[in-house]
């Protein structure tokens, strides 16, 4: 397991995943929740990681970091690996202090 994935909860408030339950463009988000999210509950059991299933729905992820600041990332056409490094920039963006912009 990456350690990145142990510093989900300690830069992050809460992590959103949105995408269609059926559409062929929403395959790998759907893909990647499945394979990970086992894993990242069980390193960070306190982070909300909420997904939401919705016919139609382009693939995104949803970072909520302190102070309600949130930062949003289209996962249209991104495969299991571009999407597990989306997930990590997002959370070196919480280490870097996006927050306190």
């Amino acid at each position: 397991m990456a350690t990145w994935m142990k510093e989900l909860s300690t830069h992050l408030k809460e992590i959103r995943f949105l995408f269609c339950q059926t559409s062929p463009l929403s395959s790998s988000t759907r893909s990647f929740v499945e394979k990970n999210y086992k894993d990242l509950k069980k390193v960070n059991p306190r982070l909300p990681i909420l997904i939401r299933e919705c016919s139609g729905t382009n693939p995104q992820l949803w970072a909520r970091y302190d102070m309600g600041v949130e930062k949003g990332v289209r996962l249209d056409g991104m495969s299991e690996e571009q999407i597990s490094r989306t997930l990590q920039g997002l959370v070196k963006m919480g280490k870097d202090g996006v927050s306190k912009a």
